[in-house]
């Protein structure tokens, strides 16, 4: 097979991890990484989450397969979720691909990654699989059931990736709260009864300890088990960023309920007002998904007025996708799409509103800003984020600086301004 190889990672930040773990196979046996213009061989790792992410990994397969068509690369190789789930199909469909991987192809440990994200931000996954079996969610079927890693892998990995230069640890997982839980002997259904997340606080003061890695990121956290433990130790430790991900996916009890989502609105307003009280300071992000099937008009509006009364700093929104092998597929009442997309651009919209009012607050005052990009040379400007914005999904910072700024680098910035969703600043 040719010998220089790239990859095109879609999905998830969990797919940017596989990737790395896929790039780490290759070179160890003698492939040289490069950019996807020079490669011979481009390995392609898939995201099939939703009918969006199965077609955009389809029209890359085109793209890919109408190069191969075209001479300007030799070899095609497909990983990841779509492989893993569509494989008979694919095989059938795309015969100048050569060669499908699903996920269990590539499940075993590796002794460290190739990096595929910027020098100073990593993400690490704690966890494969998931133990919640949300009725909307193909992940268990895809994946399979909660499988967490051994606490020591995920320590030498945290060793390696502090001394490649990482200074943004982002911990990753399907559902971070679950972490260590299916080690209990339970069976798969019983686990997500757990209520704490004790594994996950014992992992994080390990992390804590063995590194000096400034901003320990935490990304997706079930309510169901974002515990008094947990934000405890975030009150106290403020190298793990005052960043909560907790997707709700609705604030409608009967919405919940069909969702398999095992949690009510009156809990969910507790949890908000928990967080508040110990984290008094941080960013709270949420999704939601709208036009669930039978979501009725009057829901949908408990949800805008449910967003408007808790103000989250960020919130993201997926619109329903009928998914195989999951029990919302076969429901009754499904929305018109164009009722969905409607309910989409409400929610959004709103949420920009939202956006906007509260990082108006944030004008005027010095915050640490992590930087990500150098652009003083071309628009006069470094690109950066704070310890509330999380890479790729979230907000920027823009920053004037009298002197060159290297990736990686934490300064301390003025914000001087704002927009929707990006703030603007100069460094101090």
């Amino acid at each position: 097979m040719p010998r220089k190889i790239a990859i095109i990672s879609l999905g998830c930040s969990r797919n940017v991890v596989d990737s790395e773990k896929i790039l780490a196979d290759y070179r160890r046996r003698g492939y040289e990484l490069c950019s996807s213009d020079k490669a011979q061989t481009i390995l392609l790792n898939t995201c099939a989450f939703t009918k969006e992410a199965k077609q955009e990994s389809i029209d890359c397969l085109l793209d890919l397969i109408d190069l191969k068509n075209k001479g300007k690369i030799k070899k095609i190789f497909v990983y990841g979720c779509l492989a893993e789930r569509y494989a008979r199909e694919l095989k059938i469909n795309f015969k100048e691909v050569d060669g499908f991987f699903g996920i269990a192809d590539f499940k075993k440990q590796f002794d460290r990654n190739a990096r595929i994200t910027p020098k100073h931000s990593a993400y690490i996954k704690i966890s494969e699989g998931c133990a919640n079996f949300c009725s909307y969610c193909a992940i268990p079927a895809i994946k399979g059931p909660l499988k967490s890693r051994d606490v020591s892998s995920i320590l030498k990995e945290v060793e390696f990736l502090e001394k490649d230069g990482v200074r943004e640890l982002n911990v990753v997982g399907q559902d971070i709260t679950l972490f260590g839980q299916d080690k209990s002997g339970l069976a798969p259904k019983s686990i997500r009864c757990f209520s704490r997340c004790e594994p996950l606080v014992a992992l994080l003061k390990k992390i804590l300890e063995s590194s000096d890695i400034p901003w320990i990121r935490l990304l997706y956290l079930n309510p169901l088990r974002v515990s008094d433990e947990l934000l405890s130790l975030m009150s106290e430790n403020s190298r793990i960023c005052p960043y909560l991900d907790v997707p709700l996916q609705h604030a409608n009890d009967r919405i919940l309920e069909l969702m398999n989502r095992a949690i009510d609105k009156k809990t969910i307003f507790s949890l908000i007002n928990k967080i508040r009280n110990f984290l008094p300071e941080s960013a709270l992000r949420t999704t939601f998904i709208v036009g669930f099937p039978s979501e009725t008009d009057r829901e949908f509006q408990e949800l805008l007025d449910f967003v408007k009364s808790v103000s989250f700093d960020r919130c993201g929104a997926f619109q329903f996708s009928a998914e195989e092998n999951t029990r919302a597929y076969s429901f009754k009442n499904k929305v018109k799409q164009e009722i969905v997309e409607e309910r989409y651009d409400r929610l959004m919209a709103l949420q920009k509103t939202i956006s906007e009012r509260l990082l108006k607050k944030e004008v005027g005052k010095v915050l640490d800003v992590l930087i990500d990009e150098n652009r003083q040379k071309t628009d006069g400007v470094v690109i950066g984020r704070t310890a509330k914005d999380a890479p790729e999904v979230d907000g920027v910072v823009y920053l004037k600086s009298k002197k060159p700024l290297k990736r990686g680098a934490l300064v301390c910035a003025k914000i001087t301004d704002n927009y929707e969703y990006d703030l603007c600043g100069e460094v101090v």
